[in-house]
């Protein structure tokens, strides 16, 4: 199992990372990327420790794995990698939307039917399980881009280009291919090890030189990635701003500067529909976003227990409009939770024997999120009031003499020291009011895409056949002549 260390020292591999119009020399290093590069290598760390019970012995290495990567083939596996990735994502209580195991449920549904990705001209389903072996072995960070920019449109030659600025087809080569182009919101981009590329907008007949699929190293040659500005750095302290120094996982923009790929790493090539095959005719979408919604509930049950905290703090458990408060994001939380338990105790098993969670409930949860995650954040607002504006510049202003005794005096609570009131209040504006925070809410909002997206995997895969049919028979159960 790849330890924290490990996967550190990895990132020193010369990748092209840019931040305020410079190459970073040391991303590991940089104060912008330190935080987040510490809290994945604690997750590799939790991993490697045997006393988490998160390795099983998997069948497609025949070693030792992560769990998270598991390709869930019984309800007992689906609930061992919930259980695992559980453990992962309470490391960062939510708050690092895209690490390893994201991904990883993809390249696991990917992996659990290569034959998918045979399409009669190209075999390359022993691409997709070579590389899911080599990913599960080094156990890697895999992250992705797959939308692309919102400056490039859904069709050519607009705005006066010559072409889009999606990534595309160069070149075909004998020993693979050369892509160029761009991609956008590749979440922790700069501190992952592979970046897995495609698309998963539709794609129409004439975007061949667009459909693509395919695997390459963070930092090979030609790929630049062009950070948005990061949350972590010029922040006074951790306790002033626990979430943004530790777990901000900077998104950025990845350029494809004729960027050679070897056969070996492509899995569609100028295939559209195949390209929106592979996340929806494999169990890739659900693995990937159930992963998403184990995540989402610690992130919930969280924000939950910081409230809860809050009214502690300010003596006002006893009120009857708190406790509504707190019953209502006691309600969100839990039906995040409950869509997710559902979802798993309902699993469905594939033509491969893949088990995986009932998309009917979890793509339920999903078309819940957009409005679950923002109005969570808003009861919590209501719940703090000026409580976190309220606040000292630093945590220096309890090591000053001179400012020390007011702090004590005036910012304390019956329950709570001064000092642990205010890194309360600081931790909750790390929540809802900073840019850490406001990143967040819009991620959570958008992440399957605009809400009518995530609603529409609702409706596809609710299942109507059985509503359907309760009303049609208690309509033909009486009649006008009834």
């Amino acid at each position: 199992m790849r330890t924290g260390r490990q996967y550190w020292e990895s990132l020193s591999d010369g990748r092209a990372v840019f931040l305020d119009g410079r190459r970073l020399e040391d991303v590991a290093r940089h104060e912008a990327f330190q935080g987040i590069a510490q809290s994945i290598a604690a997750m590799f760390d939790a991993a490697a420790e045997p006393a988490n019970g998160m390795t099983f012995s998997c069948r497609e290495t025949g070693g030792d794995a992560n769990k998270v990567f598991m390709i869930p083939r019984s309800h007992e596996d689906l609930v061992a990698r919930h259980q695992a990735i559980a453990t992962w994502a309470n490391i960062s209580k939510g708050f690092i939307g895209r690490s390893p195991d994201h991904v990883g449920g993809f390249l696991a549904g990917f992996a659990s039917s290569p034959e998918t990705f045979d399409d009669g001209h190209h075999a390359f389903g022993e691409n997709v399980v070579r590389f899911y072996r080599e990913f599960v072995s080094r156990s890697l960070f895999v992250t992705y881009v797959i939308i692309p920019t919102q400056a490039d449109q859904s069709t050519a030659s607009r705005g006066g280009m010559d072409e889009r600025l999606q990534v595309r087809v160069r070149k075909e080569q004998e020993r693979g291919i050369v892509v160029g182009g761009s991609q956008m919101l590749g979440t922790s981009t700069a501190v992952a090890d592979y970046l897995f590329v495609s698309c998963i907008k539709p794609l129409s007949p004439q975007d061949e030189p667009y459909a693509l699929s395919f695997v390459v190293p963070v930092n090979a040659q030609g790929m630049k990635i062009y950070c948005r500005r990061p949350y972590a750095t010029a922040q006074p302290s951790r306790f002033d701003y626990p979430l943004s120094t530790r777990f901000d996982e900077t998104d950025a923009l990845v350029i494809f500067d004729d960027v050679s790929v070897p056969w070996e790493n492509v899995f569609v090539y100028r295939n559209p529909e195949l390209v929106r095959r592979q996340f929806f005719d494999t169990p890739a979408h659900v693995l990937g976003n159930s992963q998403a919604q184990i995540r989402l509930v610690a992130k919930m049950k969280f924000i939950l227990g910081v409230a809860r905290k809050i009214a502690q703090a300010n003596n006002l458990e006893g009120v009857p409009s708190v406790q509504e408060k707190l019953g209502e994001l006691a309600s969100l939380a839990a039906v995040v939770e409950g869509m997710v338990l559902a979802s798993e105790a309902s699993c469905v098993t594939d033509r491969h024997g893949v088990v995986k969670p009932n998309p009917r409930f979890l793509y339920g949860a999903m078309g819940l999120q957009a409005e679950l995650y923002p109005r969570a954040l808003q009861v919590l607002r209501e719940l703090a009031g000026g409580g976190v504006i309220q606040l000292p510049s630093s945590v220096r202003d309890f090591s000053s003499e001179e400012t020390r005794g007011d702090m004590e005096r005036y910012l304390k609570s019956a329950p709570l020291s001064a000092v642990h009131r205010v890194q309360l209040f600081k931790l909750a504006w790390d929540m809802i009011g900073s840019e850490f925070a406001g990143r967040h809410l819009q991620y959570e909002m958008f992440y399957a895409g605009a809400p009518f997206v995530a609603r529409n995997y609702a409706f596809r895969n609710y299942g109507f056949e059985e509503v359907l049919g309760s009303v049609e028979g208690f309509l033909n159960s009486y009649s006008v002549d009834s």
